[in-house]
């Protein structure tokens, strides 16, 4: 019996350490990143959610237990507008950019050539070299009063547009400086298509417009989400576009969160609620494409 016992003993141990030597070369390879994320993502993060719920008590304020005033007051009309006008805008840019960048990344990969392919794509994410700061003063070159875009307009009898400083140009800058993050993952997506597919659809009767929707469309899902999410977070956090080409009249969540920080306001805890709004509903963007983003195969 004891020596049974001892068996079992040694060999639960044996277990153990066999156990810990196939966790520990992978907790060794995620220690560099994990450490990473944690220092600068998940730590900021938690001093943010505990600034957002130091109390900010006004005269004449609503006392609320544990700060949740400063998550009230994003209710208000006037804030809780300047969060709609954010969301229209991501949602724009992104519409925008996956309208313009399908066909381009439809033409890259499948019409050019393969050897042309790489040298065109290197090309088309040049402008990503160059500052966005930038990119946004070109485009106040290009489209004030008396820019490049009413200079070619007058010159050829057109009447002259006023579009700088309002939500038009954002979106123009917004959508050119997001354009090749969309290209470059509907390439990726569509290099892969399967052109068998495409042939069998073509074979049954099926006309263009028909394949494009049944047969490439379903092929590129993934794609498309993934870069619908890629550009709207990305322009629900932009800064400099909103700020240079929209003028006073084009206020964001981005713009208010640092006006909250180091603008005249210095309202840290409102501040701080607002970044934590603007993270729940990237993570619940994130979430919605997890869940529908991917092509799920009919039963």
């Amino acid at each position: 019996m004891a020596s049974s016992t001892n068996i079992n003993k040694s060999g639960k141990t044996a277990n153990k350490w066999t156990k810990l030597r196939e966790i520990l070369p992978p907790l060794v390879l995620l220690t560099p990143a994990g450490s990473w994320l944690l220092l600068l993502l998940v730590l900021p993060t938690l001093i943010i959610l505990e600034l957002s719920l130091v109390p900010d008590i006004r005269p004449g304020d609503l006392v609320i237990p544990s700060g949740l005033n400063n998550y009230l007051i994003i209710l208000e009309p006037i804030y809780l507008k300047v969060i709609i006008n954010s969301i229209f805008l991501a949602f724009g840019t992104t519409v925008i950019t996956l309208i313009l960048g399908f066909p381009v990344a439809y033409w890259i990969a499948q019409i050019v050539p393969k050897r042309w392919q790489n040298l065109i794509l290197l090309a088309f994410v040049l402008p990503l070299w160059t500052s966005s700061l930038l990119r946004s003063y070109a485009w106040i070159t290009i489209l004030r009063p008396t820019g490049l875009l009413n200079s070619i307009l007058t010159a050829i009898g057109l009447p002259a547009l006023d579009i700088l400083n309002q939500t038009p140009a954002v979106l123009i800058g917004m959508s050119y400086g997001l354009l090749p993050y969309m290209v470059l993952i509907l390439y990726a997506s569509l290099e892969k298509l399967d052109q068998r597919l495409l042939e069998a659809a073509a074979d049954l009767g099926a006309n263009p417009m028909q394949t494009f929707w049944k047969v490439t469309v379903p092929q590129v899902l993934p794609g498309i989400a993934a870069g619908s999410l890629l550009v709207f977070i990305t322009g629900l956090g932009d800064f400099i576009d909103p700020e240079l080409l929209g003028g006073a009249s084009s206020m964001t969540a981005s713009r208010l969160v640092y006006n909250q920080f180091l603008g005249a306001t210095q309202n840290w805890g409102f501040g701080s609620a607002l970044s934590m709004t603007l993270i729940l509903l990237v993570s619940l963007a994130i979430a919605l494409v997890i869940k529908f983003g991917e092509v799920k195969p009919k039963q």
